[in-house]
């Protein structure tokens, strides 16, 4: 049987001894596109922060390839397992080029750049240019080639439409995809464009106000309008 990437149980999380997020019930399998999905305040960030051992675990427990996630931020220790997070805010070094951010992703064994040129062939001229002088999309594409070049195995995306164009988060969203398929990580995708977001997904968790309420096959998700009345506008009640 094959092991489980990440596994949520019971999981309350927050801030200050606040919980923002309450009894969560996640999972996430090698290969496979996990959409987490719900309105602004929702709580999907704080989950992904919490897997990376960057907020601070109340109750329940988070395992990522059977290790327990320290209930103490550690997110070093969490980084060593195989876990690469993608933040809102991309993580791009402005003042590196864009060879060097490749390069900074990988902290052991050699560095294969041609494998993010091969997902965003894009980057291949710009390995000169600073990251601070992209456009958004072109730094989104460096973040994901961050993550890539760091051959995770839970691969973890927040927000990758963030300010930018249509045109171009339709392009890259397709790319997760392909990520999972040809590498055999796990995404954990969390995205406000949530038809976008299923249709590349095999499964997905809506949150509301910290409240796991709704999960299951990302087809049958879609095909629920309520899910995406919920998503886009933050309503009260999914039934």
């Amino acid at each position: 049987m094959t092991e489980r990437l990440l596994d949520i149980s019971g999981l309350h999380t927050g801030y200050d001894g606040v919980a923002v997020v309450r009894d969560l019930e996640l999972h996430v399998d090698p290969g496979e596109v996990v959409a987490l999905l719900g309105p602004n305040g929702a709580g999907k960030t704080t989950t992904l922060m919490t897997i990376s051992g960057l907020v601070q675990i109340l109750e329940g427990s988070v395992s990522v390839m059977g290790r327990p996630v320290p209930k103490l931020r550690q997110a070093q220790r969490v980084a060593r397992w195989g876990v690469t997070h993608v933040p809102e805010n991309r993580g791009v070094l402005f003042q590196l080029t864009v060879r060097e951010n490749l390069l900074l992703a990988k902290t052991r064994g050699r560095v294969d750049l041609d494998r993010a040129v091969e997902f965003f062939p894009a980057l291949g001229p710009l390995m000169s240019r600073r990251g601070g002088l992209l456009s958004g999309g072109e730094q989104q594409m460096l973040a994901l080639g961050r993550a890539i070049v760091a051959e995770p195995k839970l691969l973890m995306v927040d927000e990758m439409s963030l300010g930018l164009a249509p045109v171009i988060y339709e392009e890259l969203m397709p790319v997760v995809r392909r990520i999972a398929d040809e590498t055999g990580a796990g995404v954990l995708l969390v995205e406000q464009h949530v038809d976008l977001a299923l249709e590349v997904s095999d499964r997905g968790y809506v949150l509301n106000h910290g409240d796991l309420v709704m999960s299951g096959p990302a087809a049958e998700l879609l095909a629920n309008r309520a899910l995406l009345d919920a998503s886009y506008l933050g309503v009260e009640s999914l039934e």
